[in-house]
């Protein structure tokens, strides 16, 4: 690791030692979407110790702070995510996974553990804040919709604003991305049962072969984006997953295909969607076959407020550059569409071949966790000032 860069925080508090600390005892302890139970107790200690105030919520893992300013005003909302992966680490970290099969592959230990950073150095603050500052700790960001979770259980009513960030492991450490509109795409989830008929593999005119079928939609399913989408509009449709039989002389009665479809668009995804229907049960309807489709939302597309983001952007000290649009996904989409909000990149490591998100090989650098505590406050000051304005 380099020198630790204190950027812009307090230096008379000297929080930042601590915070990589704690992100380093929390990165050797990971845990999965909805069994953060340890990781959920570590943080509520924490803020409790520091005198920040626990919310009660039914959320059964993650929780939500507060901190209320010294005079009244409007409610905004931090926001960072919890969970691991079921990803075995390898890398030389010091600090390396002890949870043998989990890894912070995505590097959400750097998100939450920056979250509190930036809750200490607010809570220092709040005589001067004008409002109140909730900060959400998410849980099930992976798998298991902690988005949904959080929204179900009303965690985030009266919140004016929220703001939430992504490290980037293709950034220099450091480097925030940020604008408004399209920043990553809905990601879905699509399978595909195919029925057809079993025979021996010698008599295949007595059965009616899943396989083939499989195969042909497995093909057509590629028009869509070369034949049915505006070619200036990214889509992706891809078969991730196929299966198919038992052994090698009989013809199975059932075959299935697994996959993703990720769009920046409500429009691009319901193109795509019908599409996909309609091959999937023209083809099987050609072969004298059914089909059950399963199709399910893992993200939606994460589309910035455009006055948030620019509220956010004018108040932070650091150079902002443009971000690149990425296929990969997010749940924080799911808070944008009650509450208005942003979304930021900052960088985590920036150096060439550098492993990226969901790699065993991912090293996000400490010293993000310094313009991550800055990205938050700095947005937090911002939003509170342009809401007491209004």
């Amino acid at each position: 690791m380099n020198e630790v860069n204190l950027l812009t925080i307090d230096t008379k508090t000297n929080i930042l030692p601590e915070i990589i600390n704690l992100r380093h005892q929390f990165h050797r302890h990971p845990e999965l979407s909805n069994q953060e139970f340890e990781t959920t107790k570590q943080i509520a200690a924490i803020l409790s110790n520091w005198g920040i105030s626990i919310v009660p919520t039914d959320l059964d893992t993650g929780l939500l702070a507060e901190i209320k300013g010294g005079q009244p005003g409007p409610m905004i909302a931090l926001r960072a995510d919890i969970d691991a992966l079921p990803i075995q680490e390898q890398t030389d970290l010091s600090f390396k996974s002890e949870n043998p099969g989990v890894m912070h592959a995505c590097g959400h230990d750097l998100h939450f553990s920056s979250l509190l950073g930036a809750a200490y150095v607010l809570n220092a603050q709040k005589e001067t804040l004008k409002g109140t500052v909730r900060l959400l700790f998410q849980p099930a960001e992976e798998a298991g919709h902690g988005g949904d979770q959080v929204l179900a259980k009303h965690v985030l009513d009266g919140v004016r604003g929220i703001v939430g960030f992504h490290n980037n492991p293709n950034l220099p450490v450091g480097q925030i991305a940020l604008q408004a509109g399209p920043l990553m795409a809905g990601c879905y989830r699509f399978l595909v049962t195919i029925h057809g008929a079993g025979s021996h593999g010698a008599r295949p005119e007595k059965g009616k072969d899943p396989i083939i079928t499989q195969a042909a939609i497995i093909s057509q399913l590629q028009t869509i984006v070369s034949r049915s989408n505006n070619p200036f509009d990214a889509v992706v449709v891809s078969v991730t997953k196929v299966r198919a039989g038992k052994t090698w002389n009989v013809l199975p009665g059932v075959a299935t295909l697994e996959g993703t479809v990720r769009t920046f668009s409500d429009e691009n995804t319901a193109l795509v969607k019908k599409r996909f229907y309609s091959i999937v049960n023209g083809i099987v309807d050609a072969y004298e076959q059914t089909a059950d489709i399963d199709w399910s939302v893992g993200a939606y597309p994460i589309k910035n407020d455009p006055t948030i983001t620019a509220v956010v952007k004018s108040g932070l000290k650091a150079k902002v550059i443009k971000p690149e649009l990425t296929m990969t996904g997010e749940d924080f989409a799911t808070f944008e569409a009650p509450i208005p909000g942003t979304f930021a990149f900052i960088g985590s490591n920036g150096r060439p071949n550098a492993s990226d998100l969901h790699d065993p090989g991912f090293v996000g650098e400490d010293e993000t966790i310094s313009a991550a505590i800055d990205y938050f406050v700095q947005s937090a000051n911002s939003l509170l000032t342009y809401f007491n304005s209004k």
